[in-house]
C-alpha cells in the first residue's frame, strides 16, 4: 500500500495531467478516476490522522491536559 504521500504525489501528477488537456478522452477518464480513488484514499487518512491528533495545553498548576485537535468542521 502506498504512504499518503505517494498517494498524493500520484494525485498531483494525475491533476497535472488532465490540467493540459492533451489527453484522448478515454485515457482521461482512466487518470480521472484514479485521481478520485486516491483523493479518497488520502481523505481517509487525513480523517484518521486528524482523530488521533491531540493538543497539550499547560494548565494552571503546572500539569499538561490533553484535549481533542479543534477542527472547523
Amino acid at each position: 500500500m502506498p504512504t499518503f504521500e505517494e498517494s498524493l504525489k500520484k494525485l498531483e501528477t494525475i491533476v497535472e495531467q488532465l490540467e493540459k488537456g492533451d489527453l484522448p478522452l478515454e485515457d482521461s477518464l482512466k487518470l480521472f478516476e484514479q485521481g478520485v480513488d486516491l483523493s479518497a484514499t488520502c481523505k481517509k487518512e487525513l480523517d484518521e490522522a486528524e482523530s488521533k491528533v491531540q493538543t497539550l495545553t499547560r494548565q494552571r498548576d503546572g500539569s499538561l491536559k490533553t484535549e481533542p485537535f479543534p477542527t472547523d468542521k
